[in-house]
């Protein structure tokens, strides 16, 4: 949990537990299974118990809530961060019902992202309520990596929320957003960063961009990831990269010779020489 996130796109991060079972090929290198067991916590498939968070982080967001309003400001929550906010199972359903969703409706400044990769449980783990009448501090959002996956954007957009929201992070394919933009608020793309990342090809998120300016759905490019072209790398770390900088991937695999691995950090956030930070109203 944190009050000033490192993940750009929001303000705060919460966890309802810690701990997930991955589901698609977006998971394959899960930076938030790589921290749990950095941390000691097993706390990764389906038979690893979860980790429970304590009372006072619980009463956290409440704070954030009178902060926001003193401030005269709405807080983005991203929930969450280390676990799926819509994974199965009775025990999870139980915290969910006891102390998630109360919570949500106790801070109405607070802006929370629903994320997951399985939208198709919101309708059956959300309070029935909300579907009839959804919150309007309540974003439903869904992770899709590649075509194989946009049935999730289809489920979302099939469940009433007030705004709904994609993350497409990793983005490791190209994907046709262009039957559901009409039905979506906001759209993030991102590569992957981190041990085995896999590169994006700027032509994914290029399309993605070009979809969501064409629809006028707020976009935001959150990252190249551990592995950047050349050309879309700031110039300064165009400067400073001297030959001996590891090229990838290797011949056949559809990519341009020109990519080099050069870290989160270096690649940045240009897509075509801007920031793309779009945000919905």
């Amino acid at each position: 949990m944190s009050l000033h996130s490192g993940i750009e796109w929001t303000k705060c991060t919460f966890n309802y537990v810690w701990g997930c079972t991955k589901v698609s090929s977006g998971c394959d290198h899960c930076y938030a299974e790589r921290e749990a067991v950095r941390y000691g916590h097993q706390v990764w498939g389906k038979d690893a118990p979860r980790r429970e968070m304590s009372e006072v982080y619980w009463h956290q967001p409440l704070k954030w809530n009178r902060d926001a309003e003193a401030a005269g400001e709405r807080w983005r929550v991203f929930c969450g961060s280390h676990c799926d906010v819509m994974e199965e199972g009775v025990y999870l359903q139980g915290i969910r019902e006891r102390q998630l969703y109360p919570l949500i409706e106790a801070t109405p400044q607070l802006d929370w992202l629903l994320l997951t990769k399985r939208p198709q449980n919101f309708r059956r783990f959300l309070p029935k309520a909300w579907l009839e009448k959804p919150l309007p501090n309540v974003m439903g959002m869904t992770s899709v990596e590649t075509e194989e996956y946009r049935w999730r954007i289809e489920v979302l957009t099939n469940t009433r929320f007030a705004r709904r929201g994609l993350s497409l992070e990793p983005l490791l394919g190209d994907v046709d957003l262009s039957p559901h933009l009409a039905a979506l608020d906001w759209v993030i793309v991102g590569g992957e960063s981190g041990p085995g990342a896999r590169p994006m090809s700027p032509n994914w998120a290029r399309n993605t961009r070009d979809q969501c300016v064409a629809a006028g759905v707020p976009f935001w490019f959150k990252q190249w990831g551990a592995i950047c072209p050349w050309d879309q790398l700031p110039e300064e770390t165009r400067a400073a990269l001297d030959a001996s900088g590891e090229s990838c991937p290797p011949e056949g695999t559809g990519f341009p010779r020109d990519v080099f691995r050069v870290g989160r950090k270096l690649a940045g956030a240009l897509l075509d020489g801007r920031e793309w930070r779009e945000v919905p109203r």
